[in-house]
């Protein structure tokens, strides 16, 4: 196909007619602006024995780049063997990254096995030996996700805002309308969002990377938020980050329908794709092995594993002036390496052509390169250790209570080349004179006291690590010194607040990008009333003024962890009461607890003027007390009981409380 044809067909069609005008006097053809001849630009037009006339294209003419539109899907300007070594190239490159994280993967492919999903039937030692698998791994990654979940994703939303700088009012209104705009779409529109983060939690320990991808979604009209696993998102072992990769591919499952609808909307390029079958990788089959499920595709080949690749790269015909590479989003057919797409990356706006970043890096530990530790790495050995210890301790068990041996009958055995199994007697062809003299029990031993220790120092171990075990706070003495208490709280928890600071750093950064999508691409307007604005404020609202942020906080990630530091404010203050606010103090411990409400619970400030009647401020007001307005009160009965009051002799003879009244009831007015 000429790389020119869709560029130039206008313009060919437009000279056609102009040639079949202007063919009776044999003028050249000239379209408007300066004078151009056809083969110049791109196409030559051929007149044909009948009096017709044929358009031909020039493959090799140059792309007018002025003339693409900046959406434009620009496979559409390359002819087919451009194309072809651009796939191939890309493929390649996909390939190397894959291997480069080779070895990170096959550790969670092994380490997958103990979870103790699936119940392992053994023969060996001996038929119905125990396969039990300890649950070390699987109760960390459970703890782990439920105290993650939990605080990450409060049923009241995940987001709250923060201004730097000067708090005027007008940005404290956009502050709120921000974060009650981005907590509603969230928890109400963004349907996805809970379920896909609570799936990252569950697998994040496991694999120790997970990803999200922000996006704004053309069918849905709204933005996503969807978990990647990384398994398919291919990233190059050596990289640095997200921001200076050269390469993420994100791997996506796609039937031939899902495909189709893509390429009647006119996001990919219209063009057959081959059927053929999705090789599974070595994760996706673990998986389904433990899941009991089996891998199916519809039967007439529609299955295609389709590779998005953000790049930086140059598009031949499309390159950068100063020879700098620009970022591109290149999504074609794994197997056939046919692309459907190839789209510019960047800002039409953006002079410095800075890639859009679409995903967010969720990294349980730093590793090696550029994935991610799990536990499956890092409590893999003590994993299987326990679990390979339990196993001897119940065989043993086993063997112990369901005793085998040989029975006399000459010295010949029968099958002497299988293995006893448990509560087995054979024969042995020997001559006995007693019953007990022809019975010989094997020498099996009680479980071992000294695999059980082993088998608890694992456990400890493993717990100690994931920081799973219980904080028994309650058990000791209340009396403790408050750094003593916060000493213990912060050795059994460091592991833990340092994970959880970054998820914190990740979930800010998906807010971010989600901001941006409620930014630019959906509706100028809020769906609901706001305060403080017009509902058409919301596109400005979204600018830089307004840092949003996540609602848990890095230091603190569990209820436990809250209520004890609140608790040891709360000691502090009674050791002190002259230099503490004790009613805030109680309001810190009760909302720790989680208490709705708590100022119905607690008794109102003392020092805190409350309000009262026109008589009663009137009378204080001679004392030298001011009066002070509260949004409840019945203004309009005040200031005529303060008018009044003003006209009395005895304001009328103290010019100052005359001055002072007078301004108050403006002030009120106001």
């Amino acid at each position: 196909m000429a790389r020119n044809k869709n560029n130039n067909i206008d313009k060919a069609m437009q000279a056609l007619g102009d040639a079949l005008k202007i063919e009776e006097i044999g003028q050249e053809i000239q379209l408007p602006g300066e004078e151009v001849s056809t083969e110049e630009q791109g196409y030559e037009i051929a007149e044909m024995a009948d009096g017709g006339a044929e358009v031909n294209f020039d493959p090799n003419a140059p792309i007018d780049k002025s003339q693409v539109p900046f959406d434009a899907n620009l496979v559409e300007y390359l002819d087919e063997s451009t194309a072809t070594k651009l796939s191939n190239d890309l493929v390649a490159a996909f390939e190397m990254d894959k291997d480069s994280r080779k070895d990170w993967e096959d550790t969670y492919v092994k380490g997958l096995d103990m979870l103790g999903f699936k119940y392992e039937d053994r023969t060996q030692p001996f038929e119905g030996a125990s396969g039990v698998v300890h649950p070390l791994l699987a109760e960390s990654v459970t703890q782990f996700q439920a105290q993650a979940y939990k605080e990450l994703l409060p049923p009241s939303g995940p987001v709250r805002t923060q201004v730097v700088g000067l708090q005027t009012p007008e940005v404290m209104d956009q502050a709120e309308r921000v974060k009650d705009y981005m907590n509603y779409q969230i928890t109400t529109v963004m349907k996805e969002f809970d379920p896909e983060m609570d799936q990252l939690l569950f697998y994040l320990p496991l694999a120790g990377s997970a990803f999200k991808k922000v996006y704004f979604c053309p069918i849905m009209q709204r933005a996503v938020s969807k978990f990647v696993t990384g398994e398919d998102l291919v990233i190059n072992y050596l990289a640095t980050d997200l921001e200076t990769a050269d390469r993420i591919t994100h791997v996506v499952k796609m039937t031939n329908n899902d495909v189709r609808k893509l390429q009647v909307s006119g996001f990919y390029k219209d063009v057959e794709l081959p059927g053929g079958d999705v090789n599974v990788s070595d994760v996706q089959e673990k998986v389904n092995e433990l899941e009991g499920v089996e891998q199916e595709y519809a039967n007439d080949d529609t299955a295609h594993e389709i590779l998005e690749m953000h790049i930086n790269t140059d598009i031949p015909g499309f390159e950068n002036e100063n020879g700098i590479k620009l970022p591109y989003i290149v999504t074609l057919d794994r197997y056939s390496g046919i692309i459907l797409s190839i789209k510019r990356n960047w800002n039409q706006q953006d002079q410095n052509n800075k890639k859009i970043s679409y995903f967010v890096h969720y990294k349980f530990l730093p590793g090696l390169g550029f994935y991610g530790f799990g536990l499956i790495h890092m409590l893999g050995g003590l994993s299987r250790t326990a679990t390979s210890v339990l196993r001897q301790l119940i065989d043993a068990g086993t063997l112990a209570n369901l005793p085998a041996g040989f029975k006399a009958r000459g010295m010949r055995i029968r099958d002497h080349d299988e293995p006893i199994q448990p509560g087995e007697f054979r024969d042995v062809d020997v001559t006995g004179t007693s019953i007990r003299e022809s019975l010989m029990p094997l020498p099996f031993k009680e479980p071992s006291g000294t695999l059980f220790q082993l088998l608890g120092f694992a456990v400890d171990a493993g717990k100690s690590f994931a920081a799973i075990a219980d904080m028994k706070m309650g058990e000791g003495n209340e009396q403790n010194p408050v750094g003593t208490t916060l000493a213990i709280l912060e050795r059994g928890t460091k592991v833990m607040s340092a994970i959880h600071k970054r998820l914190h750093y990740a979930q800010r950064e998906e807010f971010s990008l989600l901001a941006k999508v409620f930014q630019l691409y959906t509706p100028p307007e809020y769906p609901y009333q706001v305060a403080g604005g017009d509902r058409m404020i919301k596109q400005q609202d979204f600018d830089d003024r307004v840092d949003i942020l996540p609602i848990s906080d890095p230091n603190i990630f569990s209820m436990a962890q809250r209520i004890t530091l609140a608790q040891q404010q709360l000691q502090l203050a009674n050791a002190a009461p002259q230099l503490h606010n004790i009613r805030e103090a109680y309001r810190r411990m009760y909302q720790a607890m989680g208490v709705d409400n708590v100022d119905a619970i607690l008794k109102p400030d003392p020092d805190q003027p409350q309000p009262v009647g026109p008589a009663t401020e009137n009378g204080a007001a001679m004392k030298g007390q001011p009066p002070k307005a509260f949004p409840m009160q019945d203004h309009m009965a005040h200031i005529s009981a303060h008018s009044e009051f003003m006209f009395t002799r005895m304001v009328q003879i103290n010019p100052q409380l005359y001055a002072y009244y007078k301004h108050t009831c403006q002030n009120i007015l106001l």
